[in-house]
């Protein structure tokens, strides 16, 4: 078992969420502009149709965890796994109904000094800090996340139906890259009470470059699928460079 020194407190592998929750919204984006967003980690837009690649953004509020409670914002990419040599849509399409996609987390803004320490050290997010304001539990979860006074994004998820067999483990390949280095983490994951449904997310983007990004994707527009998740428990270890 390895360990890290963060802010003069020690952090134990494989780290462990105990009590978290969650919701998303999927967008179809152009593969080009999402490719050229990415060109900087050396890894490639899974198509899930020609020409076309999937972003997510994400809400998270950790509750109970090894590097303590914070709101998170994520835009990922679903992109191949680096060890593939998938090249094509078909190839991408049996890895992303096989659970073998990846998640580039490429832009990652959190509201606590530990969880920025800990993220950028250890694993290469490119954690920063902002601001948050977030309901988890009402029947439209929302979500909105600023840096300086600038808005980033505002996020309404509304409610979905039951996902059967949710609450089974899944595991995630996700990837950062920070300081010239790409980065590869296994994630296990134990989501409980997952509702989804097709469309369902309001979203407003505001002044922030992020919020730029994101408009050069498309965005807003109507979402491919919602989903809120109420339970969610993760554990994940050290990172490897690709």
């Amino acid at each position: 078992m390895t360990s890290h020194q963060v802010l003069g407190k020690q952090v134990d592998m494989p780290v462990e969420i105990r009590a978290a929750s969650a919701f998303t919204a999927m967008y179809s984006v152009p593969t080009a502009a999402a490719q050229s967003l990415i060109d900087y980690t050396g890894l490639e837009i899974l198509q899930f149709r020609p020409g076309r690649g999937i972003c997510v953004l994400v809400f998270v509020d950790y509750v109970d965890g090894d590097l303590g409670p914070y709101n998170e914002f994520g835009v990922a990419f679903l992109v191949r796994d680096h060890r593939a040599d998938s090249t094509s849509v078909p190839q991408d399409l049996k890895a992303l109904t096989r659970g073998r996609a990846g998640a580039l987390i490429h832009q990652l803004p959190v509201d606590g000094d530990f969880t920025l320490a800990a993220g950028r050290g250890i694993w290469g997010f490119p954690k920063f800090l902002a601001d948050f304001d977030v309901d988890h539990t009402g029947s439209v979860r929302r979500g909105s996340v600023s840096e300086g006074g600038r808005l980033i994004a505002q996020l309404s998820v509304k409610p979905g139906i039951a996902v059967p067999g949710s609450g089974a483990g899944t595991s995630l390949a996700a990837y950062s890259h920070l300081d010239g280095l790409t980065r590869f983490t296994t994630w296990d994951m134990n989501p409980t009470g997952i509702r989804s449904r097709p469309g369902g997310a309001e979203l407003k983007l505001g002044s922030h470059p992020i919020a730029d990004e994101l408009r050069s994707l498309g965005l807003p527009k109507r979402a491919l699928v919602t989903s809120s998740i109420p339970e969610l428990k993760m554990t994940f270890g050290d990172a490897q460079p690709i």
